[in-house]
């Protein structure tokens, strides 16, 4: 007998997930789709490797022991700081100052692949995801800007989101440093605390964003947040500022055109230059959009979008879809976030003394996907499985495996059973396959040439209309006989009869 208290527990590491089959497939789907959208704009792909160097990462450094938390990093021979990377951007900043002098500028490129967080996991937050960003580096023009957020919509629209199911929704960092200038706030502890209220302006709307830039909010649990002391003048010129001509009515609709929404922040904070600039920026990548055929509705200027704080010097984009979905409560809450990106003028700059204008998008998969299987839009590609040749004289393996190679030499996805179990185990392994069909052949089969085709969707449905076991043994649903010289082509006019052709 074996040792079973040596046995290992079979347990997955928290904030890690397996993925099975039809999840694998239907991901594989949306992220193709995605990427021909974005070779239709000129992007070609590249590919750069889990690990760097922990110090071109960037926002993570060694210290004198090891990294800071957030990378999961390790020496190599020479004791040199390695991490798996976080994200995909900073790998691509560290490939193209190396590469710098050969490639095309501006360089478009898109990249998808396993980035790694070593934070504390939760509820739909994993230590391993899957992103796919496009990227444009050496373009400073709005132009490349406006151009990523028309990539974002058509990227949505691909997937089957209809316009009004979502928005590209667009700020600009210097318009915040602006904004922070202006009402004096320059303690970057403060500061991050008046960014992060500002940010929960559309799930707490404006009175509880005030109470943020104040005294402190406490919530429905009775759990207190502190807030950030400004002065009530002080806080009100950023609601005035959040607002920015948007309705703010959870579903993040804007009521004014880009143009006019800008007209209105402008007339805010007339004397801080930076604030200024950043609406200029915002106003030529809108004007570009429009031109294009984007109107605000699609992308839309929204003062409140906070990103990236650590990395973007200007426009900073945000994809949100609009439609609601339960939330673990069973409460109707909106989807929110999908994906974004922004300018990082200064990331390729560390590499090469120099900043390096550049701007992208980054796709987070695994929440796109679960907004599409929301919706029913994210197809189950693993409802139908290979066409099972079963096994019932193993002295006629070889028969049995050359009806296997002419079903796959056909194109026909096929496989034959391998396991030791009896007919009735055959079929239920070919149900749990998902197996549009089983093949059947004893040797009697063999020596008159014909063979029994089991179609094991039209028996489902059969089965379940049949009373008793009797009457199911006799009628055998969706079994029928065919001549062993027709196997493909039977099998064949099988399958496209299954898929409605």
């Amino acid at each position: 007998m074996s040792d079973k208290t040596n046995r290992l527990e079979p347990k997955l590491p928290r904030g890690f997930a397996d993925r099975e089959a039809a999840d694998i497939r239907a991901v594989e789907r949306m992220m193709e789709t995605i990427k021909r959208v974005y070779e239709r704009y000129g992007f070609e792909p590249v590919e750069t490797p889990f690990v760097e160097y922990t110090e071109a990462l960037g926002k993570f450094l060694p210290d004198q022991d090891r990294p800071n938390e957030g990378v999961f990093s390790f020496q190599d021979e020479d004791e040199a700081w390695l991490s798996l990377r976080y994200d995909l951007t900073a790998p691509l900043a560290r490939y193209v100052a190396e590469n710098y002098e050969r490639l095309p500028k501006p360089y478009r490129s898109y990249r998808s692949g396993w980035v790694f967080r070593n934070e504390k996991p939760g509820p739909g937050r994993y230590k391993q995801f899957l992103q796919l960003d496009a990227d444009t580096v050496g373009a400073a023009s709005p132009a490349a800007d406006a151009e990523i957020c028309m990539m974002a919509a058509d990227t949505m629209e691909a997937l089957g989101f209809k316009r009004g199911e979502y928005v590209i929704k667009v700020n600009n960092r210097k318009v915040l440093d602006g904004v922070m200038e202006a009402i004096g706030v320059t303690d970057e502890r403060q500061k991050l605390t008046v960014i992060r209220a500002i940010d929960k302006i559309d799930r707490l709307g404006a009175k509880g964003v005030l109470e943020l830039l104040t005294t402190g909010r406490t919530d429905e649990s009775g759990d207190r947040t502190p807030g950030a002391g400004l002065a009530a003048d002080r806080a009100g010129k950023i609601i005035d500022f959040c607002v920015g001509g948007i309705r703010r009515d959870g579903l993040a609709l804007f009521e004014k055109d880009n143009l006019a929404r800008i007209a209105s922040l402008r007339a805010l904070f007339p004397a801080i230059e930076l604030y200024q600039l950043g609406l200029t920026e915002l106003e030529s990548l809108a004007t570009v959009a429009v031109a294009a055929g984007f109107d605000h509705e699609v992308i839309g200027v929204d003062p409140s979008v906070v990103r990236g704080l650590e990395y973007y010097t200007g426009p900073v984009f945000e994809a949100e879809l609009l439609f609601k979905v339960p939330n673990e409560k069973g409460q109707p809450v909106v989807f929110g976030s999908v994906g974004g990106g922004g300018r990082y003028d200064g990331l390729v700059g560390r590499f090469r003394g120099e900043d390096v204008p550049a701007t992208g998008f980054s796709v987070g998969v695994s929440r796109l996907a679960a907004a599409l299987k929301a919706t029913g839009k994210l197809g189950d590609e693993g409802a139908v499985g290979p066409v099972v040749v079963t096994v019932m004289d193993r002295e006629r393996l070889a028969d049995y495996q050359k009806m296997v190679a002419e079903l796959r030499s056909a194109g026909v996805a096929s496989e034959i059973y391998l396991g030791a179990s009896g007919m009735k185990a055959q079929l239920k392994y070919a149900d749990r396959r998902n197996a549009p069909a089983a093949i059947i052949a004893g040797s009697q089969e063999f020596d008159s040439g014909k063979l029994q085709i089991k179609d094991l969707i039209a028996g489902k449905a059969r089965a379940a209309a049949i009373e008793g076991h009797d009457a199911w043994r006799d009628e055998r649903p969706g079994q029928f006989e065919i001549d062993r010289t027709g196997l493909v082509a039977e099998v064949k006019a099988l399958l496209e009869k299954q898929r409605g052709g």
